[in-house]
């Protein structure tokens, strides 16, 4: 038994799981280090509350409950420095201690660039072209829910209610 601290059986588990795990969390992610260190993260997770597993649904829908966990979990640690949009400053970062801009290192340059890849590509595979439009207006052109509500004949309510729908489709992944 696994929960008793059987290695023998814990391999057994992660050599069916992993190749699906693995490809789960990449089809998310998509950066080999963040997907590898989260796969070992969703195997460690699995270890140490496998005593949770109550036999109430298949083993595999509670290993990808464990791998969703995981992966937002890691969303909500990551903190990621903030890129100023628009000012014709785009090439500085700003600090937590203030408004004293420090250049990027060339790791941020790229790891921004690969996040904002990666939300494109996102936007442009699970959200809808109204939610896209809309996401693109409040989100990137900073344009304010009242002034899309007026441009396309909508009320804020349905505004709000897409757009929520959308970040919460995007936050998923």
């Amino acid at each position: 038994m696994i929960a008793s601290g059987d290695h023998d059986a814990f391999s057994n588990l992660y050599d069916r799981y992993f190749k699906r795990v693995y490809h789960f969390v990449n089809r998310r992610l998509n950066n080999t280090a963040d997907v590898e260190e989260t796969v070992q993260e969703v195997f460690i997770n699995v270890f140490s509350s496998i005593d949770s597993y109550r036999r109430e649904a298949p083993f595999g829908a509670w290993i990808f409950g464990v791998t969703r966990r995981t992966i937002a979990s890691r969303f909500k640690k990551k903190r990621h420095p903030t890129v100023p949009l628009g000012d014709g400053d785009s090439d500085k970062i700003f600090s937590d201690q203030g408004a004293s801009p420090v250049a990027p290192s060339a790791i941020e340059t790229i790891e921004f660039k690969e996040r904002v890849r990666t939300i494109k590509r996102l936007m442009n595979n699970l959200l809808t072209p109204e939610q896209r439009v809309l996401f693109d207006m409040h989100h990137v052109q900073d344009r304010p829910i009242q002034e899309i509500a007026q441009t396309l004949n909508r009320s804020e309510n349905a505004i709000k209610s897409n757009l929520y729908r959308a970040r919460k489709i995007l936050l998923a992944y």
